[in-house]
């Protein structure tokens, strides 16, 4: 299938099929143009294609009149956290995330550090369909320049974020897998600054991707082998860009994607951040039991770090996030950050000097979630969500939600289809208190997605 996803996620596409130079340069033009040529700033991740692709998109940056800073291979939130820092009007981070290394993307955020918001994508767009763009004569253009140390002072400011004596006092073993990608520098580092022994696999940013980069239990199987054959206190998966997280404990088994953002939301309303708790409208109805205690109401947004990090910013929130891993600490940054998400588990882990499997059976609260895709054609994808939004209410459900797709809630249970911004699918996710329920709930909504495709 020739894939290619322009969305208010950015552009994402397949190399050699429909993510060409041709299409890389004009979207560089366009942001420049949207910029009127000021400065860039300039990210990728580790998959092969990452060169050509920051190539094309900064020789459409350039001939757009911008200055371009190139920063290298470092997670995302480094780039984010850098344009924020700087007098930079933008950035560009050039990484298809959990997608596998066939795919990159360009992610483009604001001056301010965030991704572009809905508004802001849609007037890219419309500016990259209209073709019209801002053109730098030849003594107009810029000079590339670099930028070595955005990792290492993000690195920095998330440490600063955490009690490094309180974390080194444990003398946690930690195992980590970095997948090959941006974080296979820093983690082991940021690790190492906490006073942790480091087990570390997969940190080689030179070597492909040795399994699908997104962190979800089907590819921890390495990590949780070296977990126990290390007997460490706890491992944690980074994906291509460093962005979202994924948990292991230390007996080997796995919390599930969804105890991120319940580890980090508990520890930053017991340290006493304020605000609220921003999350999606897939993620666990665990979530506001975590925050209940705390006093602190939780907003849902659609699906998206775009969408969360807007809100997490105008609703001052405490913390923010999604059940896939990725996790925004609005005190340092309006970013997902899978470092500053392990940094803030291990803070936690200190405090309550518990195993972390025991923590989680004792404190997070335990639902039954499934999540399952199905194969769409991206010019069909729309019309099979219109024909399930168009059936009646089923019996079960008191509420029916379409901010982002189909979201049918009832009494302790609910499930959520909608079209994927980043691949052609349609997801489907059910969560109940019973595996059995959820299951059914599955089998039900999986099946009626297949028929309308």
């Amino acid at each position: 299938m020739r894939a290619l996803k322009l969305s208010l996620s950015g552009v994402r596409g397949v190399i050699g099929e429909t993510l060409t130079p041709d299409l890389l340069v004009g979207f560089g033009e366009a942001f420049g143009t949207y910029l009127d040529g000021e400065r860039v700033l300039l990210s990728r991740d580790t998959r092969r294609s990452g060169l050509m692709v920051a190539a094309s998109v900064r020789a459409g940056l350039m001939s757009a009149g911008c200055a371009v800073v190139d920063l290298g291979v470092v997670p995302t939130a480094a780039l984010q956290l850098a344009v924020k820092q700087s007098a930079a009007a933008g950035g560009i981070a050039v990484t298809a995330g959990h997608n596998n290394a066939r795919w990159n993307a360009l992610k483009f955020i604001r001056d301010d550090g965030i991704f572009l918001n809905p508004r802001q994508s849609e007037e890219l767009l419309d500016l990259y369909h209209l073709g019209v763009y801002q053109a730098a004569q030849w003594d107009q253009l810029q000079p590339l320049a670099a930028d070595p140390s955005a990792g290492e002072r993000h690195l920095q400011a998330v440490l600063a974020q955490v009690d490094q004596e309180r974390i080194a006092a444990c003398g946690f073993t930690v195992a980590v897998d970095c997948a090959n990608g941006a974080c296979s520098e820093y983690s082991p580092r940021l690790l190492e600054a906490l006073g942790c022994r480091v087990v570390a696999i997969n940190n080689e940013p030179e070597l492909p991707f040795p399994h699908p980069p997104q962190p979800t239990a089907e590819n921890l199987g390495q990590l949780r082998a070296l977990v126990r054959a290390a007997e460490a206190d706890v491992g944690f998966a980074h994906d291509a860009d460093g962005d979202r997280l994924g948990t292991v404990c230390e007996t080997g088994g796995i919390p599930g994607e969804e105890a991120t953002l319940g580890l980090c939301a508990e520890m930053i309303l017991r340290r006493g951040d304020p605000g609220p708790v921003v999350t999606n409208l897939s993620t666990s109805m665990a979530i506001e039991e975590i925050a209940a205690p705390y006093g602190r109401p939780v907003y849902r947004t659609g699906i998206g770090q775009a969408y969360i990090t807007e809100a997490a910013l105008n609703y001052g929130a405490a913390i923010a996030g999604e059940g896939s891993g990725g996790i925004v600490f609005p005190r340092l940054n309006f970013a997902r950050d899978s470092l500053a998400a392990m940094a803030h588990i291990l803070d936690l882990l200190a405090q309550v000097d518990t195993p972390l499997c025991e923590f989680v059976a004792q404190n997070l609260p335990q639902y039954a979630m499934e999540k399952a895709e199905v194969v769409c054609p991206a010019e069909r994808s729309y019309s099979v969500l219109q024909r399930l939004r168009e059936e009646p209410l089923p019996a079960w459900a008191d509420a029916r939600n379409l901010e982002d797709g189909l979201l049918l809630r009832g009494p302790g249970r609910w499930v959520h289809i909608r079209v994927s911004q980043t691949e052609p699918v349609v997801r489907v996710i059910a969560e109940s208190k019973e595996k059995e329920v959820t299951e059914e709930l599955m089998r039900e909504y999986v099946t009626k997605v297949r028929r309308a495709v």
